[in-house]
């Protein structure tokens, strides 16, 4: 009984002049007991079209999901609860390894920043404090980082050149809470998996130009060069020609920073001989190698207080100076339309540093140390880092490579790592202020060296790059190229662009591959088919033997000697490389048709009796000439479609497929050619495909009967239904009840014959289904059909998509012939009969 929505509906679709049900004739022509063997087969299975109601009703959270997804906002309540000594030890141990690097890197980046070194320690701080509640990855940490901060630093003068009233620390604030914000949108509406449009050798190139830019960028400060009108923030080739040019320039500072970079690798260099040497000792080399920023900074901090402790006010060489105790510039952020505005054009650039920086390091680590990462619950984190870190001085944050891996190598067990090392970086802003104060610049200088050159991919990596993918490599270089002799921000954008362009261009310019059958043998171990001494035990069975589907142009590798001939004449197999939607539908069929037209003939040759006929685009040949006779090439029959890297359709691309079955169908007129389909695997596409007229046959009422519906099935265990179960029960009680076996045999007539609601096709059916060789073979199990009967040409494979093609063409083929012989024979006069 239909609902009385589902009236309104109809009644407001006849008005509208919508046809509802216009597909319902072929349908009930196929479903009316022509496929015998399909209904053989316990309850016969209708597929149900998907509803526009349960497309909404996924939408629609529900509450399980709705509880779901405010616990996933808490990560840390999942494991919080089972907090243990040995775990507490390990993030101890990791807490404050990472703490003594995170100082110091710390304040190095916030001169990157253009902001005093405290901005460094406050966004360390809130970074490792606040992560913990919502990190899905136990290693990451948030803080600080070379290319961010240099990104801040850029905006910052370019900020204070047009508007030096306002502070620096005002700028990176507002940029901090903007750029917060926008991530923590993405992370809370789930759109995590946007990062995963930028490929990895976009990232690589980001990092490694950015890597190279600021490397440059910090070797005058290394050497103390210090001259009127250069700028090492200008691009990246020309601070490198002014660093030689002015060479001549380089100061004291030289000694303290060359000597420091030359130390930090020389330690790195003997811990990691010395772990290789002594493996059982590799752990605490790993720690002595770790805390060589530390030991450096200290170290130099101390020889600057030998030299310049009775000269604080004209130093040798330049220092870092005071820097206040606590957090003297926690307050309200300042933001406003005016300051937003100042910064406006570099948000998309700071933003995707935000999310790939992070996403691919986290997801790094995480296969690395056997867990998954939620990409949308990282952006989450990183969003709310941003938010509060500006309230007690922060400015924009994100995971840091070097950190992290720092953190992974030391055993961490939690994210809970990240509150040690926050107290650790909270003793250092109250407790260490005085001694920073003798950190020589250029020392600083050697640190984000050190560690922004460890970002640059080494040559191994891009030459993997250009075995997987040529064109992956020219992508990395030119995002190399741009941001050397351009900017860190023109770089992010060159290679985004040229990576959404090329997947664009794979998209819209993808060709499937017309395919044919080919039998194959297996071969167990070293020995051939044809081997008569190892096939001696070999079962009578074809086990070993199957039928595949090769390109017919072996442009998959497949040995070209290997004979692909077409399945069928006339029958055509269709494979889609790529997804079938708007922007690749016409380059598909285009390719379709162009096929099928050179490699088969026009079925009635004569539908142009006149020149003028002929169509415009095709002529025919000039007067005085023949017409190229092309009768050794098949007529179209039917065209199989493999759906298998096919989830979705849209309108574009169905309405492309009517308008090509509208072309073949002309072409073979008056036959009409049969669509098949294979490996369908969405509900929706079969949807889309059946309101273009697809899934059932399209052939005049006239050959329905000689339609062949096949079908796959399979066994099942049990029984269908109760229904059937009792029915069996009934039979096997009153056939063994039976004296004799006529007795016997009316009672399994009557039974079997008695009951139409099963097979829907009557008692003739019945007795056609019983003599059947498949029935017989099943009386011990039950069969069940994998597709509906309601769409007999979308099929299971490509076996039997071809199949019913071929059955049903020889079927329609035959019938038309003893047609033809039957007219032949009554065109015959009586007399000549006699």
């Amino acid at each position: 009984m239909p609902s009385s929505a589902s009236k309104a509906g109809h009644t407001a679709a006849k008005y509208l002049g919508i046809k509802v049900h216009e597909n319902r004739a072929q349908e009930d022509a196929i479903t009316r007991g022509e496929s015998t063997y399909s209904t053989n087969t316990s309850d016969t299975y209708v597929e149900e079209e998907p509803r526009t109601v349960e497309w909404l009703q996924d939408l629609v959270p529900t509450f399980p999901q709705v509880k779901t997804y405010f616990r996933n906002l808490f990560p840390f309540t999942r494991w919080i609860l089972r907090y243990n000594v040995q775990w507490l030890i390990g993030d101890l141990v990791a807490g404050i390894t990472v703490g003594c690097v995170v100082v110091p890197q710390g304040m190095a980046y916030a001169k990157l920043a253009q902001l005093p070194v405290e901005f460094g320690l406050y966004s360390s701080f809130m970074g490792v404090l606040i992560y913990w509640f919502f990190a899905t990855s136990k290693d990451i940490t948030i803080g600080p980082v070379a290319v961010m901060s240099t990104i801040v630093g850029n905006i910052v003068l370019k900020v204070q050149d047009e508007h030096p009233e306002i502070p620096g620390y005002v700028v990176a604030s507002a940029l901090a809470i903007i750029c917060g914000a926008i991530v923590l949108f993405i992370g809370l509406i789930r759109f995590g998996w946007i990062v995963e449009f930028i490929p990895l050798s976009a990232i690589s190139a980001f990092m490694t130009g950015s890597a190279i830019s600021i490397a440059a960028g910090q070797v005058p400060n290394l050497m103390g060069i210090k001259v009127q009108g250069f700028n090492t923030r200008d691009h990246t080739f020309m601070v490198i020609i002014n660093t030689l040019k002015y060479l001549g320039h380089t100061k004291i500072d030289a000694a303290m920073g060359l000597t420091a970079l030359a130390m930090l690798y020389i330690i790195r260099s003997a811990c990691t001989f010395a772990a290789k040497k002594n493996p059982s000792r590799a752990k605490m080399f790993f720690f002595i190698s770790t805390l060589r920023t530390a030991f450096v900074i200290l170290l130099y901090t101390m020889i600057s207080w030998l030299v310049n402790r009775h000269r604080r006010s004209d130093p040798l060489f330049a220092i870092l100076g005071k820097v206040p105790r606590g957090f003297q510039h926690a307050q309200v952020p300042t933001i406003n339309t005016e300051i937003i505005s100042y910064f406006a054009s570099e948000l998309p650039a700071s933003v995707i540093v935000l999310l790939i920086e992070h996403i691919a390091i986290s997801k790094s680590f995480g296969r690395i140390n056997n867990y998954t990462i939620d990409p949308s619950q990282e952006l989450v984190a990183i969003g709310v880092t941003n938010l509060l870190g500006p309230f007690l001085g922060g400015y924009p944050a994100t995971g840091s490579f070097s950190r992290t891996a720092i953190k992974s190598k030391a055993g961490v067990r939690t994210p809970f790592a990240g509150v040690i090392t926050a107290v650790v970086v909270l003793l250092a802003i109250y407790a260490l202020p005085a001694v920073f104060f003798y950190i020589p610049n250029s020392s600083l200088a050697a640190v984000i060296i050190h560690a922004v050159l460890d970002l640059i991919t080494p040559p191994k990596t891009v030459y993997q790059f250009w075995r997987v993918n040529p064109l992956e490599t020219v992508i990395f270089f030119a995002g190399v190229f741009v941001t050397i002799f351009s900017s860190i921000e023109n770089g992010i954008y060159t290679t985004i662009c040229i990576s959404v362009a090329v997947l664009l261009f794979r998209v819209g310019k993808a060709r499937g591959h017309f395919v044919g059958k080919v039998k194959i043998h297996s071969v167990l171990g070293d020995h051939l088919e044809e081997d008569k001494f190892h096939d001696q035990g070999r079962s009578s069975d074809d086990s070993e033997e199957r039928n595949i589907f090769l390109p017919l142009d072996h442009n998959d590798g497949s040995n070209p000697s290997i004979d692909v001939q077409s399945p069928y004449p006339g029958i055509f197999i269709y494979r889609f490389s790529e997804g079938f939607n708007y922007p690749n539908a016409n380059h598909y069929t285009d390719h379709l048709v162009k096929y099928i037209f050179a490699n088969t003939r026009r079925t009635n040759p004569d539908s142009w009796p006149r020149p003028g006929d002929r169509p415009w685009n095709n002529p025919g040949p000039r007067r005085g000439h023949r017409e190229e006779t092309n009768d050794h090439l098949p007529t179209l029959k039917a065209v199989i479609l493999d759906f298998s890297a096919v989830n979705n359709v849209d309108v574009t691309s169905v309405q492309n497929l009517i308008d090509v079955r509208n072309q073949l169908d002309r072409y073979a007129t008056p036959d009409a050619v049969q669509w098949h389909f294979a490996s369908i695997n969405n509900r929706w596409t079969k949807r889309a495909l059946a309101s273009g007229g697809f899934g059932y046959p399209s052939l005049p009422t006239s050959e329905y009967h000689r339609w062949r519906s096949i079908f796959s099935i399979t066994e099942i265990g049990g029984e269908i239904n109760s229904a059937a179960t009792a029915a069996e029960r009934e039979t096997n009680r009153r056939l063994s009840a039976a004296r004799d076996e006529e007795s016997a045999r009316e009672v399994k007539k009557q039974v079997a014959g008695g009951d139409d609601s099963i097979s829907g096709s009557g008692s003739d059916l019945n007795k056609e289904i019983t003599r059947s060789k498949a029935y017989l073979r099943s009386d011990s199990k039950k069969l069940a059909i994998v597709q509906g009967i309601n769409r007999p040409l979308f099929h299971i494979d490509l076996t039997s998509a071809l199949q019913s093609a071929i059955a049903n063409t020889q079927q329609i083929e035959h019938g038309r012939s003893k047609a033809q012989q039957q007219q032949q024979f009554d065109e015959v006069p009586i007399e000549k009969l006699k």
